[in-house]
């Protein structure tokens, strides 16, 4: 029986910040006396963002647990598994994901690119947290054109898992107009305390 609560970080794209947001959540439950894992179930090319998840949650699951499909090549996951003869379907990262929350308090799950970038044969990331019931965060850089990227990934989950729905800017190194006016902007299509925004950090 799946007893943990599932938070589920997804992105606007590649690249835009996910894993860092992720292991700072994960190691701010850690802080606060949580039982956590965190999960980057699929990745491509290479594998460091699940080595930083591992780390994050203090090493409490293998690696192979931790990030379960692995492939080689630098392409969407469906691709690079294929060029591996080694076809994913939902039910398997499903099946695995329910089995691990099974012995945490909160599982910390981190999508391969954006919200609907191909995973394997018949799913992307919207359809992991559907099935999952999992909470959504998305993650954006602050910048110019945010506003619209979060609104289509809003658009894109399904409706009761949008309305709750957390949403994180990343500010750059180097504030600019765009990233100043951005959350006021977004303030007017969504509820104040669902906008975080995460200082530029390297870790």
């Amino acid at each position: 029986m799946q007893s943990a609560r599932i938070i589920f970080v997804t992105g606007t794209d590649t690249g835009v910040g996910k894993t860092v947001f992720a292991s700072l959540a994960t190691g701010s439950l850690r802080h606060h006396g949580f039982r956590v894992a965190a999960l980057k179930p699929v990745c491509s090319g290479g594998r460091d963002d699940a080595r930083q998840l591992h780390r994050a949650a203090g090493k409490v699951l293998a690696l192979a647990e931790v990030n379960p499909w692995h492939f080689r090549g630098a392409l969407a996951p469906r691709i690079a598994a294929r060029q591996e003869n080694r076809p994913l379907l939902r039910r398997a990262v499903v099946a695995h994901i329910r089995r691990i929350a099974r012995r945490f308090e909160v599982v910390v799950v981190e999508g391969a690119g954006g919200l609907l970038s191909p995973l394997g044969e018949d799913f992307d990331s919207r359809d992991l947290i559907r099935a999952l019931g999992a909470e959504a965060i998305v993650v954006c850089p602050n910048r110019l054109g945010a506003v619209n990227q979060v609104r289509l990934v809003l658009a894109a989950l399904p409706a009761a898992t949008a309305r709750q729905a957390r949403v994180v800017l990343v500010n750059p190194q180097q504030p600019d107009a765009a990233s100043r006016t951005n959350p006021e902007l977004l303030r007017e299509f969504m509820a104040p305390k669902r906008l975080w925004l995460l200082p530029w950090v390297e870790i």
